[in-house]
């Protein structure tokens, strides 16, 4: 498949709406990475006294919090508009922040952890619907590649600047992040609200209300009921890519609580060198992220994710057992590539199967699956890590992609049966 005219960014990157979802994409990625990667995990296991169990469980709370709304946020997308639903996110989420500023006790914890993960759940429903709409699925590998840019940049530079402005006390860190989230509410403000939404989604045609109000009269049952069997009716996926989608967060999930814990306790890195390290891995796959987007526009996602497949599984069930500080900086980088190969790929795979009508809803609903991959990976991570040992959650994540290289193997066998 080829892009018709030029780099297919240029066409995102054109729109003011769009620039206006990657700038808090960004900040609010920076704002949670920082406070899940280098601040809570630290804060709960040092100050609080927490074994890793717990503080998987409570980070896991972010993730059921921002799961359970994901859905219903979608479907609120499509018929309310853009700007009232992300400002209800970013508040949630600055109210978490300044808890967690403020605050000192396990039961605040808990509540910013439940308040961030309700917050940042419009976001990626928001974010890729907006983008995937501007660009078109002709481009789908490109423009996740941008959307992922501003998200991997964020997620990767919050922990990685914030540790600079840890040394004896987090006040310093908490102001950067407040700042950033009093940023992020004035862009918010600026998202197009529902008239402008309809034109951007529909060419000026409400479909989506047109479809409400004529169904209003029904009984809400069958409303819902209507509303599903249309979304049913119009997915495009093999039915193999729902636990794929739960599998490929779930290798995720289970490195998120304990990565932090694993460089301070078992390689003893300063938090300024750990940082160092997320760069070695988060700059090789930003800059993979842009190429590899274009060329899966041009060849399609088929080698490219049996490629990231095997790389981040060898790379990461590798990276528990070592202990050479030279050697993890380039087992680092080996994940980088996997994971560059793995997120324009597999998002434009994912992005094929989604429907133009009520797009919303339905990435809110594929990212509920996702999401509920990092909840479970959350939890088993602490776990595996007070019983086996660190090296354990990385070999659990390294055996779960190589299932996923499988489950990939059929997924495609299947497309191929469907193009036949």
């Amino acid at each position: 498949m080829r892009i018709s005219k030029g780099w297919a960014g240029k066409k995102v990157l054109s729109s003011p709406f769009v620039v206006q979802l990657l700038i808090i994409m960004y900040l609010v990625e920076f704002v949670k990475g920082a406070l899940l990667v280098s601040i809570l995990p630290v804060y709960m296991r040092q100050m609080l006294d927490l074994s890793a169990y717990a503080v998987g469980w409570a980070l896991a709370l972010q993730y059921i919090g921002d799961n359970a709304f994901r859905s219903p946020l979608g479907w609120i997308i499509d018929r309310i508009g853009y700007r009232y639903v992300m400002l209800f996110g970013v508040l949630f989420t600055t109210a978490s922040v300044l808890i967690v500023s403020y605050m000192h006790g396990m039961e605040w914890i808990v509540v910013a952890c439940l308040l961030l993960g309700v917050g940042t759940s419009p976001l990626w429903p928001c974010v890729i619907n907006g983008t995937t709409t501007v660009a078109g699925n002709d481009a789908s590998g490109t423009i996740m590649s941008v959307v992922y840019m501003a998200w991997l940049t964020g997620v990767g530079m919050g922990p990685i600047i914030i540790n600079f402005f840890i040394v004896h006390t987090y006040t310093p860190a908490f102001r950067i992040l407040i700042v950033m989230m009093l940023v992020v509410i004035v862009v918010a403000l600026l998202l197009p609200g529902k008239k402008r939404s309809f034109e951007l989604e529909n060419g000026g045609a409400p479909v989506a209300a047109a479809k409400e109000l004529a169904e209003e009269k029904l009984p809400m049952g069958e409303r819902v009921r209507r509303y599903f069997a249309r979304v049913s009716s119009s997915l495009h996926a093999s039915k193999l890519l729902y636990p794929a989608m739960f599998t490929q967060n779930f290798a995720l999930g289970l490195l998120t609580p304990v990565l932090t814990q694993y460089a301070r306790t078992v390689l003893h890195l300063t938090p300024q060198q750990y940082s160092m390290y997320l760069v070695a891995g988060g700059a090789v796959t930003v800059l993979g992220l842009i190429p590899v987007g274009k060329w899966v526009d041009r060849f399609g996602t088929k080698w490219f994710l049996h490629a990231g497949f095997l790389t981040a599984a060898i790379s990461l069930s590798v990276l528990g057992y070592t202990r050479s500080l030279p050697l993890v900086l380039v087992i680092v980088a080996f994940v980088g590539l996997g994971y560059a190969c793995i997120i324009p790929a597999w998002n434009a795979l994912i992005a094929q199967a989604i429907p133009k009508a009520e797009r919303g809803a339905v990435w809110g609903f594929f990212l509920t699956i996702e999401g509920l991959g990092m909840v479970f990976g959350s939890i088993m991570s602490g776990k595996l890590w007070d019983m086996l040992g660190p090296h354990s959650p990385f070999l659990v994540s390294g055996a779960v992609l190589l299932l996923l290289f499988v489950l990939h193997l059929f997924i495609t066998r299947h497309k191929a049966d469907v193009v036949r």
